[in-house]
């Protein structure tokens, strides 16, 4: 059982609502967090966040209510483990092509039996503090979330949810162009169609899917939530700063 809410509602397929960080600053985290978001996944694939800063980020969130998640540099046991280890809640794990890359995943999120996650004094258990009650509860309560960027991860997809500890996939529509040979064009037939297959798998095996809506337009959102995404990102941190601020002066100059 967890007491995690945001495992919980991706083991039940309930919608949950969050964002991407993308600037590594924990005042960014604050304000979000503040906004009422049920989770916020730092961005440390493709920016600047390193472990440290990540952890500036999850220490903005305490008590606020968010939980803190990362999406890893990459399906490493080390960057896996350590950010566990300084409070992440969860891991959005990317470039997940077959069922042995998503059980190296779950693996090095899991402590044993499970897995091979290494034992520690640390932030998570408020630096061994809370050692016996962590260690005993964290293999049910951190979720696992594995992206979904590639032609062979959609035609893996099935073996991929099988693996035990699985909690949800999350598709990187923009990669996944690119897999198919059409990069940026994500509502080309067969990006659509590999998007398709991976909600059916997921709705088969009773696992929620994820989609990043980058621009969280009312249009936008509706159309996530009718195909069936229920693990939803909405906008990104530089998104709403540009937005915000274009929409400021274009209000002026009006």
């Amino acid at each position: 059982m967890t007491h995690n809410p945001v495992r919980l509602a991706l083991l039940e397929r309930h919608v949950t609502l969050g964002t991407w960080i993308q600037v590594g600053h924990p005042a960014v985290a604050e304000v979000l967090a503040n906004a009422g978001f049920n989770w916020i996944a730092a961005d440390m694939e493709h920016t600047d966040i390193d472990n440290a800063g990540f952890a500036g980020l999850a220490r903005a969130m305490h008590g606020r209510g968010v939980a803190p998640l990362a999406r890893v540099r990459e399906n490493d046991t080390l960057a896996i483990r350590q950010v566990l280890d300084l409070g992440a809640q969860g891991v959005i794990v990317p470039l997940i092509h077959t069922a042995e890359d998503a059980e190296r995943a779950v693996s090095a999120a899991k402590y044993p039996p499970r897995g091979v996650r290494g034992f520690c004094f640390s932030r998570m258990n408020n630096w061994g503090t809370d050692f016996a009650a962590y260690a005993a509860t964290a293999n049910d309560d951190l979720a696992v979330v594995v992206m979904i960027e590639s032609r062979q991860g959609v035609e893996n997809i099935d073996a991929i949810l099988a693996v035990e500890g699985v909690d949800g996939v999350f598709i990187g529509p923009y990669d996944l162009s690119g897999s198919y040979g059409v990069p940026g064009q994500t509502a080309h037939p067969q990006v659509k169609a590999g998007c398709r297959r991976v909600l059916d798998a997921c709705r088969a095996a009773g696992k929620s899917a994820g989609m990043h809506v980058v621009i969280p337009a009312d249009a936008a959102i509706a159309q996530a939530l009718e195909d069936g995404f229920t693990f939803l990102a909405l906008g990104v941190d530089t998104v709403f700063l540009s937005a915000g601020a274009r929409e400021a002066l274009a209000c002026a100059r009006r």
